[in-house]
């Protein structure tokens, strides 16, 4: 099933963006429609739901790769497409958060593009986004940087060490917020 997710996401986000002037908000809502019909659809709007939005998060990502697009550049679109999606249903903004940049980070990684900067883009993405929709912003970093994390250790190789870099040498971000999850992934 999760595969079809992805696939369905990835087409779905390829034709919202091919030919359009605003890919940022075509991205935003293609993925926040996917998810909305994800989570209806399964019925599932808490369990297995980081899963199903992860699918769908990587599959923008990859949607978005096939048309020409970056996926730093579309990270913080899907993730405010996640977010909008999950909160119109009622659904866990802070495990879709997770979700959604485990979803950006594994697609990335799978296209092979900069998962750092993704990662970052992704974290950038889920405070703003769910600082709109009303979530605790430093509970929606922190899951974002703990979905990156895992998707990079997933990875393998030296992945994790580059979100880890990236995402604690980014300025825009809260520092204290990035070290108590990273210092916490330390231990697993």
């Amino acid at each position: 099933m999760l595969a079809k997710i992805i696939q369905e996401a990835t087409d779905a986000v390829a034709a919202a963006i091919n030919g359009v002037d605003d890919i940022l908000d075509a991205v935003t809502g293609s993925v926040k429609d996917q998810v909305i019909n994800v989570l209806k659809g399964t019925g599932e709007i808490a369990g297995s739901s980081v899963e199903a939005v992860a699918s769908v998060a990587s599959g923008a990502i990859k949607g978005a790769g096939q048309v020409g697009s970056s996926a730093t550049d579309l990270a913080t679109s899907t993730m405010s497409g996640v977010v909008k999606g999950v909160s119109q249903v009622g659904g866990d903004v802070i495990d879709a958060v997770r979700g959604g940049a485990q979803g950006i980070v594994q697609a990335t990684a799978d296209t092979g593009g900069d998962i750092g900067s993704a990662a970052v883009s992704a974290v950038q993405g889920a405070i703003q986004s769910a600082g709109a929709v009303g979530s605790d912003t430093a509970e929606a970093a922190k899951a974002a940087v703990g979905g990156a994390m895992d998707a990079a250790t997933s990875v393998g190789g030296g992945a994790a060490e580059t979100v880890r870099n990236a995402l604690l040498s980014t300025a825009e971000l809260p520092r204290d917020v990035i070290e108590s999850v990273l210092k916490g992934s330390d231990k697993k």
